[in-house]
Protein backbone atom coordinates (compact mmCIF):
# COMPACT_ATOMS: atom_id res chain seq x y z
CA UNK A 1 0.00 0.00 0.00
CA UNK A 2 1.44 3.31 -1.57
CA UNK A 3 1.15 6.16 1.42
CA UNK A 4 1.60 9.99 0.93
CA UNK A 5 3.42 12.17 3.62
CA UNK A 6 3.09 15.76 3.03
CA UNK A 7 5.03 18.73 4.46
CA UNK A 8 5.93 22.18 3.92
CA UNK A 9 2.40 23.72 4.48
CA UNK A 10 2.41 26.87 7.09
CA UNK A 11 1.11 30.15 6.66
CA UNK A 12 3.00 32.88 4.29
CA UNK A 13 2.23 36.71 3.81
CA UNK A 14 1.21 37.54 0.01
CA UNK A 15 3.81 37.89 -2.02
CA UNK A 16 5.82 34.86 0.18
CA UNK A 17 6.55 31.86 -1.18
CA UNK A 18 6.72 27.72 0.73
CA UNK A 19 7.53 24.40 -1.04
CA UNK A 20 5.29 21.38 -0.69
CA UNK A 21 7.00 17.79 0.11
CA UNK A 22 5.26 14.47 -0.93
CA UNK A 23 7.67 11.56 -0.03
CA UNK A 24 5.86 8.42 -1.15
CA UNK A 25 6.36 4.88 0.59
CA UNK A 26 6.41 1.62 -2.01
CA UNK A 27 5.61 3.32 -4.81
CA UNK A 28 7.26 2.45 -7.97
CA UNK A 29 8.77 5.90 -8.28
CA UNK A 30 9.51 6.02 -12.09
CA UNK A 31 6.47 4.23 -13.01
CA UNK A 32 4.13 6.76 -11.11
CA UNK A 33 2.93 9.86 -12.06
CA UNK A 34 2.47 12.46 -9.30
CA UNK A 35 0.50 15.46 -8.50
CA UNK A 36 -1.04 18.10 -6.25
CA UNK A 37 -4.55 19.13 -5.44
CA UNK A 38 -6.06 21.93 -3.41
CA UNK A 39 -9.65 22.27 -1.97
CA UNK A 40 -11.25 25.08 -0.34
CA UNK A 41 -14.31 24.86 2.52
CA UNK A 42 -17.52 23.87 0.36
CA UNK A 43 -15.18 23.64 -3.26
CA UNK A 44 -13.83 20.63 -5.30
CA UNK A 45 -10.92 20.00 -5.07
CA UNK A 46 -8.99 20.90 -8.48
CA UNK A 47 -5.30 20.24 -9.64
CA UNK A 48 -2.70 22.87 -8.94
CA UNK A 49 -0.13 20.47 -10.97
CA UNK A 50 0.85 16.80 -12.08
CA UNK A 51 3.84 15.60 -13.12
CA UNK A 52 4.78 12.16 -15.20
CA UNK A 53 7.02 9.82 -13.67
CA UNK A 54 10.12 10.47 -15.87
CA UNK A 55 9.30 14.02 -15.49
CA UNK A 56 8.95 14.49 -19.21
CA UNK A 57 5.75 15.79 -19.10
CA UNK A 58 3.74 18.55 -16.13
CA UNK A 59 0.74 20.04 -15.97
CA UNK A 60 -0.53 23.54 -14.49
CA UNK A 61 -3.70 25.32 -13.47
CA UNK A 62 -3.86 28.05 -15.23
CA UNK A 63 -3.66 31.19 -12.33
CA UNK A 64 -0.74 29.36 -10.98
CA UNK A 65 1.41 29.25 -14.19
CA UNK A 66 4.60 31.20 -14.52
CA UNK A 67 4.79 30.87 -9.58
CA UNK A 68 4.65 27.72 -9.20
CA UNK A 69 6.75 24.71 -10.01
CA UNK A 70 6.66 20.78 -9.52
CA UNK A 71 9.08 18.43 -9.74
CA UNK A 72 10.20 15.12 -8.33
CA UNK A 73 13.55 13.55 -6.96
CA UNK A 74 12.64 9.77 -7.74
CA UNK A 75 15.84 8.44 -6.10
CA UNK A 76 13.78 9.59 -2.89
CA UNK A 77 9.96 8.89 -4.31
CA UNK A 78 9.19 12.59 -3.09
CA UNK A 79 7.69 14.99 -4.97
CA UNK A 80 7.79 19.28 -4.65
CA UNK A 81 5.77 21.64 -5.07
CA UNK A 82 7.87 25.35 -5.27
CA UNK A 83 4.81 28.05 -4.92
CA UNK A 84 6.37 31.76 -5.36
CA UNK A 85 4.29 35.14 -5.15
CA UNK A 86 1.56 33.04 -3.72
CA UNK A 87 -2.03 35.50 -3.22
CA UNK A 88 -4.46 34.92 -0.85
CA UNK A 89 -6.49 32.57 -3.07
CA UNK A 90 -4.22 30.20 -2.85
CA UNK A 91 -5.56 29.14 1.17
CA UNK A 92 -6.13 25.62 0.61
CA UNK A 93 -5.46 22.23 1.84
CA UNK A 94 -2.88 20.79 -0.61
CA UNK A 95 -3.34 16.72 -1.45
CA UNK A 96 -0.93 15.10 -3.15
CA UNK A 97 -1.85 11.99 -5.33
CA UNK A 98 -0.04 9.43 -6.79
CA UNK A 99 -0.65 6.52 -9.45
CA UNK A 100 0.32 4.87 -12.53
CA UNK A 101 -2.10 7.95 -14.03
CA UNK A 102 -3.00 11.39 -12.21
CA UNK A 103 -5.95 12.47 -13.46
CA UNK A 104 -6.61 16.43 -13.57
CA UNK A 105 -9.74 15.71 -13.00
CA UNK A 106 -10.15 12.61 -10.23
CA UNK A 107 -6.06 12.59 -9.50
CA UNK A 108 -4.72 8.96 -8.82
CA UNK A 109 -5.02 6.15 -7.27
CA UNK A 110 -3.72 7.06 -3.67
CA UNK A 111 -4.00 10.17 -1.28
CA UNK A 112 -2.08 12.20 1.32
CA UNK A 113 -3.80 13.59 3.95
CA UNK A 114 -3.17 16.93 3.23
CA UNK A 115 -0.93 20.18 4.52
CA UNK A 116 -2.79 23.55 5.22
CA UNK A 117 -1.44 26.33 3.12
CA UNK A 118 -2.59 29.95 4.70
CA UNK A 119 -1.79 33.29 3.00
CA UNK A 120 -2.25 36.45 4.62
CA UNK A 121 -3.35 39.88 2.94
Amino acid sequence: QVQLIESGGGLVQTGGSLRLSCAASDAPSVAYAMGWFRQAPGKERECVAAITGKSDITHYLDSVKGRFNISRDNAKNTVYLQMNNLKPDARDVYYCTAGPVVSVNNGGDYWGQGTQVTVSS
